[in-house]
């Protein structure tokens, strides 16, 4: 006599099956080429631990535009001066050299979403902890963040 199995009692067969196949990804197909893969110790992946976490992707820059610089330069006098100056400790860390060490998305993503950055990104959070005082959200736009991306590249 065939036995069959009763619908409910399959149920968890099938939602056995389904999880054991969405687990692990170990010599399939490797997503950690294309940087969408989470690492294992931050559970970011390679492109926010490059890139940072916030709305700017990764972007490729072009020559400096002097224009955006100058109105770059007038934003960060207002916003960022209390905290960074271009060389030495002050209250947060020196930004003379932020555009070798850090990729532009970083950069934006920094000035636009330092919460969740100081939380979250394993940079971000080592530079916090050096300096014990959080980045304040200066409500900039992504146009005002660029603007400070292009001063800080004259630097």
């Amino acid at each position: 006599m065939k036995k069959i199995l009763h619908p409910i009692m399959a149920l968890p067969l099938l939602l056995a099956v389904l999880l054991l196949g969405a687990c692990g990804s170990e010599g399939g197909s490797d997503s950690s080429a294309d940087g969408s893969a989470p690492t294992a110790e931050s559970g970011l992946t390679a492109v926010q631990l490059e890139h940072g976490l916030g709305p700017i992707a990764p972007f490729d820059l072009g020559p400096i535009d002097a224009a955006l610089a100058e109105r770059g330069a007038d934003i960060f006098k207002m916003k960022c001066t209390s905290c960074h100056k271009m060389e030495g400790r002050y209250v947060g860390p020196p930004l003379g050299d932020i555009t070798e060490t850090r990729s532009p998305a970083y950069v934006m993503n920094m000035i636009l979403n330092p919460q969740e950055m100081i939380t979250a990104h394993p940079t971000a959070k080592k530079v916090f902890a050096e300096y014990l005082t959080p980045m304040p959200n200066q409500s900039l736009s992504e146009d005002d963040a660029r603007a400070v991306l292009e001063y800080l590249r004259t630097q």
